[in-house]
């Protein structure tokens, strides 16, 4: 017997766990809290070069290994701490990805004293209210627009790594600045 949730119809991309609950939970929909801004900031740039299934089984590990996501917490990571996570198999062991992490952890820091949070800075971009975009398959979807380079190009000023404009995509179709739900998708009007 089919259940609910395999019957309804969800974009074509969210087929299995655990990218049925991340679609149905947390993908496209508005989110405002800087702890969880800055939690997307850093798995959008770990999926890097892999797939987001990849990071998402992974997310506990993130959780674990970068203090809840806690971006004072990470800023001070030092060398010892980064040997520490090398070794961390739940994580992507990615040098380069790990310390853009504690480097974004700096800027994150930077950017909420500059504009009282980083929900006012990157929320800034679209005025404050998502952008509905009307795609009939998820083979439609951009991987980068010219808001999202526009918005690398103004992070990486603000000295962010692992901010090119797919990983800005990316970011702004997870924490809801654009909907990119397929018009089939039951979360399409949500």
């Amino acid at each position: 017997m089919l259940t609910l949730t395999q019957i309804m119809n969800r974009c074509e991309w969210a087929k299995d766990e655990p990218n049925i609950t991340y679609h149905d939970k947390e993908w496209g929909k508005p989110q405002h809290d800087d702890q969880k801004l800055f939690e997307f900031l850093i798995l959008e740039g770990a999926q890097a070069g892999l797939s987001w299934t990849t990071i998402l089984k992974r997310r506990d590990g993130y959780r674990k290994a970068f203090s809840d996501f806690n971006a004072l917490k990470v800023s001070r990571y030092d060398k010892k701490h980064i040997e520490k996570l090398l070794r961390d198999e739940s994580i992507i062991r990615n040098k380069l990805k790990i310390n853009s992490a504690i480097n974004n952890a700096k800027q994150f820091l930077k950017i909420q004293i500059e504009f009282g949070s980083f929900d006012n800075y990157l929320w800034g971009f679209v005025n404050h209210t998502p952008i509905k975009n009307s795609f009939k398959k998820s083979s439609e979807l951009p991987s980068s627009t010219s808001l999202s380079k526009k918005i690398s190009l103004d992070m990486k000023k603000h000295g962010f790594t692992f901010v090119g404009p797919t990983i800005c995509y990316a970011l702004m179709q997870a924490v809801g600045m654009v909907n990119d739900h397929t018009m089939d998708c039951y979360l399409f009007e949500k």
